[in-house]
């Protein structure tokens, strides 16, 4: 697997959007144009603590000049969070990769977008995109309360605002979110977009189903995964299809840590099983998916699997390496 492609680029603005909530905006050292890149798009941030996070880009799509990307500081957090708010200042050179979009918007005659937080930054995107094409949408943007609700006042100066639905936590009851009844009449015609924690996420998709959205109408990207339980791990082999080596996997070591350590590098970004950069082919045995990228349908087939964070069920597994 081939490294990301790289490139260094400054921070020319950091300022704060909300409580606990930082945004930067990056641009060419030489002013240049950046890569381009589409609505749901993120990039891999090497922090200087040297961790790697991806954050996705919630500035317009068809601009060219800078990357937007925002934060938020979670103490939880394995890391990232706070070296971006601790560590990145305004004026630091630091080092991104190139754009890549798991999260891309398909064509609809109805979008709806439900955002949990700082998931409302590919939203944010993906809504600008689908104003300036004059597309049929809503954006339900569900926060604790208006004073962490990030990007509130860019939303309501824009072309957005008339699509735009603000839902908070210490609100009054009738404007908290109603997801039953923004997800009624699922059709063919219609997509969903969900982003934000795994509760969120889980109750949105929960009701989306009951009410007969097809899974393939439904489209979501997690920004971290749910904690597993992990009290019944065993240890398993994993054999390397092109040099036919096995390497034992202890019960409290991912396949990515116990191969890193026996020099086989597999390319990673956030560890957690949400951001799909390190999906390896599995070739034989039986795989016990925990990541939260794949979809039923892929990890019911058995063929590919997240070595951050996913296992085997059986003996042995041979990864296409």
């Amino acid at each position: 697997m081939t490294a990301q492609e790289t490139l260094q680029v400054r921070v020319v603005k950091k300022q704060t959007e909300a409580e606990g909530i930082a945004s930067y905006e990056l641009a060419r050292l030489d002013g240049a144009a950046l890569p381009p890149f589409s609505a749901g798009s993120h990039i891999d941030v090497h922090l200087p603590n040297g961790l790697v996070r991806q954050y996705s880009l919630c500035n317009a799509s068809h601009e060219s000049h800078r990357y937007r990307i925002a934060v938020l500081r979670d103490a939880a957090s394995r890391g990232g969070s706070v070296a971006m708010h601790d560590s990145v200042h305004e004026g630091d050179v630091i080092t991104i990769s190139t754009p890549r979009n798991h999260f891309a918007l398909h064509p609809a005659q109805r979008t709806l977008l439900l955002a949990g937080g700082i998931g409302v930054t590919p939203l944010l995107c993906m809504a600008d995109r689908l104003a300036r094409t004059g597309a049929d949408f809503a954006l339900h943007y569900c926060t604790r309360s208006a004073e962490r609700t990030a990007f509130a006042a860019d939303i309501a100066a824009s072309a957005i605002a008339p699509h735009a639905h603000f839902h908070f936590d210490a609100g009054a009851p009738e404007q908290k979110l109603d997801a039953a009844a923004v997800l009624a009449n699922p059709g063919p015609d219609k997509r969903l977009y969900v982003c934000g924690p795994a509760g969120f996420i889980d109750h949105v998709v929960t009701t989306a189903k009951a009410l007969g959205w097809a899974q393939d109408h439904i489209h979501l990207e997690y920004f971290g995964a749910p904690a597993q339980d992990t009290s019944g791990d065993q240890g398993f082999d994993v054999r390397i299809a092109s040099t036919g080596k096995v390497y034992t996997i202890a019960p409290d070591v991912s396949v990515v840590e116990a191969l890193r350590k026996e020099g086989i590098d597999i390319l990673t970004s956030c560890e957690q099983g949400v951001c799909g950069t390190c999906l390896t082919r599995v070739l034989e045995g039986e795989v016990d998916h925990r990541d939260m990228y794949l979809t039923d349908e892929e990890k019911a087939a058995n063929e590919q699997f997240m070595p951050c964070c996913s296992r085997a069920r059986s003996k042995l597994l041979v990864l296409d390496l």
